[in-house]
């Protein structure tokens, strides 16, 4: 992932330990005071978000246990990698799209953040500007063009 990605997932997870956990645990404190347990929603619906929380903690003590931050601005080249900014056209709509390409967790498409492990992604990989690559879509096949290539 890259260092934004990463230092996202390390804010997300201090905010669930330092702010979600203890509310959602005096919430759970509150609810128990109004007496019977089984028919209080406020304590369900309080035990289903600790719930939530916690899972989230551990996926996210996961991911970054096992992520590897790539430092985008060492890289260089013309081929299309991690971390590559890309500008390309759609040959059927003339439409222009600029991506730049980042880890499964950090994928954002309405930022313009593509996975690597998108179709689009994995057919660019290892293209430069000037090639036209071919995309499988789910309304067909689309056809790009790479108008540019950068790092950083």
């Amino acid at each position: 992932m890259t260092p934004e990605g990463h230092t996202r997932l390390v804010a997300e997870l201090k905010r669930l330990k330092s702010e979600e956990r203890p509310s959602v645990i005096k919430q759970i404190a509150d609810a128990r005071e109004h007496g019977d347990l089984s028919e209080n929603a406020e304590y369900h619906a309080a035990r289903e978000r600790q719930s939530f929380i916690e899972g989230r903690i551990i996926e996210l003590e996961d991911k970054l246990a096992r992520a590897e931050v790539i430092d985008i601005t060492k890289q260089h080249g013309s081929k299309i990698m991690f971390g590559a900014k890309v500008k390309l056209v759609d040959e059927e709509t003339d439409e222009e799209k600029a991506y730049r390409i980042v880890g499964p967790d950090e994928a954002e498409i309405e930022s313009g953040l593509l996975s690597i492990n998108s179709p689009v992604a994995q057919a660019l990989l290892g293209k430069e500007a000037g090639d036209t690559v071919e995309v499988s879509t789910p309304g067909g096949v689309r056809y790009f063009e790479i108008l540019e290539v950068r790092f950083g």
